[in-house]
């Protein structure tokens, strides 16, 4: 180990070194969340001991579809707000890594009788929309890593590309979080369970953050920075906005807020990292958000930008996450598409039971 001349080390053989720490911590991790050959794992004894695995809020089950059939060979789960931004993406990366589709199909939504996500499977990568704010993200993110387990898939990289408001950053700005917190600056993700607070570190991949960040280029005509994420649990009041139905603070508290979350180093506000963040890292998957600024809150709170101009910049993450995509496939080789994604159902009976359960109108 290197010194320097007064015999300490350096700050970046620091840095080196507490990557190095963490790395062998998530390596000692390993053993509670892959089997030897990098499949899933999960943190849930209980799972092997059921007659069927019904994910509700997907439309498929472990015994009424083979899901190692349909779904053993992704590779990326791609996740975003609402089911048109993700059927976008996925004829968007379809594109992108010449997936095609066999003749006379065409993409389809493979939970369209959940009537709550969506779900577009091309090739190794998944496109599935995960509504808006923590419960939702949540109960996706519980079932798709279920699905991870069942459908034997290895390595799986998580992705969660989305909007937010910027903290002093101008609107179409592109944000890679390096880490996550809640709205009192912990960074971590808490729940109750069995009537006890349970608080679950909201940890993001920083390699795949900096070789997400090494992939943008000067011709991109847009910033692209790194940044800590602030996870609202609300969108009016939980993000200090003055347009609420309620507001019992002052213009000038609001801004106070706001500028000491630029101090702390906060980029962006949204309302699923610290949930995405901790229950990927829970899981030990490698997982990244990427996140487009529709406005700067420090200077207003309404999005005014034209239609037109939005989706434009809600592209940009795409783009982004496409790139780190379609290099991961040229480098490691192109993965086998065949024999995999299309409706595969092992029992007609159980089927059709999974169908009408998650039909059901709560």
């Amino acid at each position: 180990m290197l010194e320097n001349s007064n015999g300490n080390l350096n700050g970046n053989q620091i840095h080196n070194n507490k990557e190095e720490n963490e790395e062998s911590h998530t390596n000692g991790e390993n053993k509670e969340t892959r089997y030897l050959d990098g499949s899933v794992r999960l943190r849930n004894p209980h799972i092997e001991l059921m007659d069927q695995d019904i994910l509700y809020h997907l439309a498929l089950g472990s015994e009424s579809h083979d899901l190692v059939e349909m779904f053993g060979d992704v590779k990326f789960v791609c996740m975003g707000g609402t089911p048109k931004r993700m059927e976008s993406f996925a004829e968007y990366i379809m594109s992108e890594i010449g997936h095609r589709l066999p003749t006379g199909t065409q993409l389809m939504d493979i939970s369209q009788y959940s009537y709550r996500y969506s779900m577009y499977k091309v090739g190794p990568v998944l496109s599935i929309s995960h509504g808006m704010g923590a419960p939702s993200i949540g109960i996706l993110l519980h079932e798709v890593i279920k699905l991870m387990y069942h459908a034997k898939c290895r390595d799986p990289i998580f992705f969660r590309i989305g909007t937010c408001g910027g903290i002093g950053l101008d609107g179409g700005t592109v944000v890679i979080s390096d880490d996550a917190s809640d709205g009192m600056m912990n960074k971590y993700y808490q729940v109750p369970i069995l009537g006890k607070i349970v608080k679950r570190p909201a940890k993001l991949d920083k390699k795949l953050a900096r070789e997400l960040k090494a992939l943008s280029t000067p011709e991109d005509l847009y910033d692209t920075v790194t940044g800590t994420t602030m996870c609202a649990d609300d969108f009016y009041e939980g993000q200090g906005r003055l347009d609420g139905a309620f507001c019992d603070y002052t213009e000038a508290e609001k801004m106070e807020y706001l500028e000491r979350l630029r101090s702390a180093g906060i980029k962006n506000i949204e309302m699923e990292a610290t949930t995405f963040a901790a229950l990927t890292h829970h899981a030990g998957i490698k997982a990244a958000v990427v996140c487009v600024t529709l406005l700067d809150r420090l200077k207003g709170d309404q999005v005014c930008t034209p239609k037109e101009v939005l989706v434009e910049w809600q592209l940009r993450p795409q783009i982004l996450v496409a790139r780190y995509i379609k290099r991961y496939l040229q480098t490691k080789g192109r993965i086998s598409f065949d024999g995999h994604g299309s409706m595969c159902v092992k029992s007609p009976r159980r089927f059709k039971l999974v169908q009408q359960e998650s039909q059901t109108f709560e």
